[in-house]
């Protein structure tokens, strides 16, 4: 097996899952393809939307103590998180990634889904997660997560792919070389100098800011000025070709 690895999911958590799923759905133009029972187990209850090949997941506590309760309160609602990667060998990752002192927090064994999850605390800004699914390294086979069919709520018309991660820190270039060393991805400089990890399918782009978190992910859509109406028609105050939604800021580009 050749080794690859591709972002697979940027996970968001809200208070409650409406309405941010809705006005996600709404806005960007998604459908919701998945909601997983699974989840439960951790208190918590989710809504996974395609975009293209890449998760868009929300995430709300369903009772007190929660990780993700835990998150909402210490950064008052604001960042992303979980980043979720798809790979061909996550034990090893997750043992690299040991050896660098970073914790795994917990592994998921849902045959033939395998996945390993690294402390946040270690990781910094957010959850790291590694997983591979046994027969399927096509980015549109099997993804136990999103469902048994979840291409089939691929929509295009509106959002054409999730193609960059902004990642804030007081110190970016330092937190991007921690997690391009977990990773494996080499380091490298946007076209406007920021520090930069290029995955195949989507780019984590490094910038100065108060706290540690995922702040912002950018979309390709086919209508900027359609995408910016439709959330001001849902009550979001637009800022250039951005907005506020789900902790994070979603930026649209062509």
């Amino acid at each position: 097996m050749a080794s690859y690895m591709r972002l697979r999911q940027i996970c968001l958590v809200a208070p409650h899952l409406e309405p941010v799923v809705g006005d996600i759905a709404g806005i960007m133009g998604l459908n919701v393809c998945y909601r997983d029972g699974n989840v439960a187990k951790y208190g918590l209850e989710n809504a996974l939307l395609p975009v293209d090949t890449i998760f868009l997941e929300v995430v709300a506590p369903l009772q007190p103590g929660t990780a993700a309760g835990r998150s909402l309160n210490k950064t008052g609602g604001r960042g992303g998180y979980m980043a979720i990667f798809c790979c061909d060998d996550p034990d090893e990752r997750g043992e690299h990634a040991r050896k660098m002192g970073v914790r795994v927090a917990n592994v998921i064994d849902h045959a033939p889904y395998h996945g390993v999850q690294l402390h946040p605390r270690d990781c910094r800004a957010a959850f790291i997660e590694f997983n591979h699914t046994d027969g399927s390294d096509e980015v549109l086979g099997p993804y136990p997560p999103a469902g048994p069919d979840w291409q089939q709520s691929i929509r295009s018309d509106v959002t054409q792919a999730l193609i960059g991660v902004e990642m804030q820190s007081p110190q970016p270039r330092a937190l991007a070389e921690h997690w391009g060393k977990i990773i494996g991805i080499a380091l490298r400089e946007s076209k406007t100098g920021e520090p930069e990890l290029a995955l195949p399918n989507c780019n984590f782009r490094f910038v100065r800011g108060a706290s540690e978190i995922i702040s912002g992910l950018m979309f390709r859509v086919g209508d900027i000025p359609a995408v910016r109406d439709s959330a001001r028609a849902r009550g979001y105050a637009v800022s250039g070709d951005s907005f506020d939604l789900g902790g994070v800021t979603f930026r649209l580009a062509t």
